[in-house]
């Protein structure tokens, strides 16, 4: 492949033992079961408010949605924006951070599909063939 991309890992693994590994540093601000789902969303529409993004991801709580967003805000890829209204109003956005998430997250969509349609059953409506 010529755009392939070599990772110094080196032999004793110490990068990843000590914590600076990229991949490991990205899919632990990444990797959490809501926050994919959640920027997904936000990429969808330009904004998108928190009822609107409850709706939208079934099954999670108001807890795990507040602590999701509130982590993704802190690590700089979704902006929060609070109007001063009565009721309260409030939207998320990905900020340009989060919007160069995007393309890595569709080929990580693709190999995912093409992993599934390949080495398991998992692939809904899918056949194999």
């Amino acid at each position: 492949m010529d755009n392939e991309v070599s990772y110094p890992i080196d032999s004793s693994l110490k990068n990843i033992s000590n914590g600076k590994c990229p991949i490991l540093h990205a899919l632990s601000i990444i990797g959490q079961k809501w926050k994919l789902p959640i920027l997904w969303y936000l990429h969808e529409k330009k904004t998108t408010r928190y009822n609107e993004l409850k709706r939208r991801i079934p099954g999670i709580t108001n807890i795990m949605l507040t602590k999701s967003l509130r982590e993704l805000e802190s690590s700089g890829l979704v902006s929060r924006h609070v109007f001063d209204l009565i009721p309260p109003k409030v939207e998320y956005s990905l900020t340009p951070l989060g919007l160069q998430l995007i393309p890595a997250l569709n080929e990580l969509y693709k190999w995912g599909y093409n992993h599934m349609v390949n080495y398991s059953n998992d692939v809904q409506g899918e056949d194999k063939n």
